[in-house]
């Protein structure tokens, strides 16, 4: 199995600086454009989403799957290799996803790492390799053989209390991290040299966590054709929103934030502003939102592209042209 993708250096998931939680600032657009304008042009942009954006995105590979296990499966396979070029990103996932067969649960269940090397031995996805797969599918069979699914595994962590998903994400990742990989690695440890990790970010790093956040979003936001709505014990309000490089531009325009730095503080300030458009599921936009630029183009720079742009009156960057 051999996948060779180019490489970005764009490594903001892989974030090493310490996160102290900051307050979250209010919205940057509140004192210049009314709430009900942005919820009314934001919640047309959510309704205009179309089989067409699904196609382009690495969640249409979750829903090949008519099974919920096998679902559930596929969204932490789907989303630990969405970064980089979105049609890598889909190569990537249409030859691992081909291995797979018709029920990734299942091919889970019976994963041996020995084998598994072999099999995906020409595996490469920008600096993971085959190893780091046979890490992630491995991972996925403990998780289920421990808790009995991996949503009963996530849930250990999770406190429903808490104002966000910022502990449950660290309490998740460091699980996935401590468990037996011997098996894959022939070691005790993880090798220093293994880009394993970067598939598990943590906010205690000061990272985004964009596929993280995104792999929640898929699970546990309701099913609307497009999100998957698999978990149930998740509130949807908990959720923070993915942030990658068009959910950052664009809300920079949008004034939903006013950081430079793609990090977990973004992310948070993000989110707190789309909780006062939808307080019960505010990342429901994050699909809409980051489509105006996965799939129509829109990079910043080209003025023609605004000109049919669904949020063209909200936005700054087209009245300014």
């Amino acid at each position: 199995m051999a996948l060779q993708s180019g490489f970005h250096n764009n490594t903001s998931e892989y974030g090493t600086v310490g996160l102290i939680l900051a307050p979250i600032k209010p919205p940057l657009y509140s004192a210049t454009m009314q709430t009900n304008e942005i919820k009314n042009v934001l919640d047309n942009l959510y309704d205009s989403r179309s089989p067409r954006h699904l196609a382009n995105d690495p969640l249409s590979f979750c829903h090949i799957y008519p099974d919920p296990a096998d679902r559930e499966v596929a969204a932490v396979i789907a989303s630990a290799f969405a970064y980089g070029n979105v049609g890598i990103i889909l190569r990537t996932l249409k030859s691992i996803f081909a291995e797979l067969g018709s029920s990734p649960r299942r091919y889970v269940a019976a994963f041996e790492p020995s084998q598994g090397i072999r099999t995906f031995s020409g595996f490469k996805h920008r600096f993971n390799d085959g190893r780091d797969l046979c890490a992630l599918l491995w991972s996925i069979r403990m998780m289920i053989e421990q808790a009995g699914s991996v949503e009963a595994f996530f849930l250990r962590g999770y406190n429903a209390d808490a104002e966000d998903m910022t502990e449950a994400l660290n309490s998740y990742a460091a699980s996935v991290l401590s468990l037996d990989y011997m098996p894959v690695f022939g070691g005790d440890n993880i090798p220093a040299g293994s880009y394993f990790r970067f598939l598990f970010p943590a906010p205690a790093s000061g990272s985004a966590c964009k596929r993280l956040c995104m792999f929640l979003r898929w699970v546990a936001r309701p099913n609307d054709g497009i999100d998957l709505g698999l978990w149930h014990r998740i509130s949807p309000a908990l959720l923070i929103i993915p942030v990658d490089t068009h959910i950052s531009r664009i809300s920079r325009y949008l004034g939903f934030t006013g950081r430079k730095t793609a990090d977990w503080r973004m992310a948070r300030e993000i989110t707190a502003a789309l909780r006062r458009l939808d307080p019960g599921d505010p990342v429901k936009y994050d699909f809409s939102l980051a489509h105006l630029g996965i799939s129509e183009g829109c990079d910043g720079k080209d003025g023609t592209r605004c000109l049919n742009c669904s949020i063209a009156r909200i936005c700054p960057q087209y009245s300014s042209r």
